[in-house]
């Protein structure tokens, strides 16, 4: 299960896991998106509108999956409002993510951590409540449940990505930015997914959101930056707690 808050959080992070499992009889693959990004950008070859932006990002995420290789067995809008994630009532929004929770007690769930990856406060309260909702269930006894995940971008990696947009001319990222994407320390990451074999298949998905491009490439060398991005996943795992210095896993599943 795969929680997130807008269209197109869900094309980098775990889409690489998902195709290298997605062909495997019992894998299922639950999506749950918060809003549907009606508050997005809209690229100018874009036939939108703010008025249907939601409905046409909605159309984007599912021509995304289907370019993958791999859509959702199950795919679930909750319909707040993008942008205001924050002011929601965070009870409601944890016991609805909890249903779903308990509805497909799935093995592994991947949210966002506490940084939201950009900072975006949808971000943040999607993540919050996800592992709120996790930590409810975790251990009482019903099936699935066995791995809480954070997909990260390791801090080695964002320098490198960082000096190269550098130098294709574009600004560097910001960390204290709202929409700059942050790392997190190496020594923090559990999961480590060599993703190469799928990563084109991951960059195809990211290029189905269309009216997000001005941000997603927005240079001719971008899609270069993005296949090395998804030749790797990184995680942290939240529950159970892994001991210090313990061996990084190689898979989402390893394990379980």
């Amino acid at each position: 299960m795969l929680v997130v808050a807008h269209p197109d959080d869900d094309a980098l992070g775990i889409a690489g896991s998902i195709a290298l499992h997605g062909d495997e009889p019992a894998f299922r693959f639950v999506l749950i998106h918060a809003t549907d990004g009606a508050a997005g950008q809209i690229a100018p070859e874009v036939d939108a509108t703010p008025a249907t932006l939601g409905e046409v990002r909605r159309g984007e995420d599912e021509r995304a999956w289907r370019a993958h290789g791999r859509i959702p067995d199950r795919h679930e809008w909750l319909g707040y409002e993008d942008g205001f994630l924050a002011e929601a009532d965070f009870e409601a929004l944890t016991a609805r993510i909890r249903d779903l929770m308990v509805q497909e007690r799935p093995d592994v769930v991947c949210t966002f951590g506490p940084d939201g990856v950009t900072g975006h406060p949808d971000h943040i309260t999607v993540g919050r409540a996800t592992d709120e909702a996790f930590l409810s269930l975790a251990g009482d006894g019903g099936p699935g449940l066995r791995r809480l995940l954070h997909a990260v971008m390791k801090q080695s990696t964002w320098g490198v990505i960082n000096r190269a947009r550098v130098r294709d001319g574009l600004p560097p990222w910001d960390p204290t930015q709202i929409y700059h994407w942050r790392g997190v320390p190496d020594e923090l990451v559990d999961i480590r997914v060599d993703t190469h074999l799928v990563a084109d298949r991951v960059v195809d998905g990211i290029a189905e959101h269309r009216s997000q491009r001005l941000s997603l490439f927005e240079h001719p060398a971008t899609r270069l930056t993005w296949r090395s991005a998804a030749s790797r996943e990184h995680f942290v795992q939240v529950w159970p707690a892994r001991v210090p210095g313990q061996r990084r896993l190689a898979d989402i599943f390893e394990g379980l």
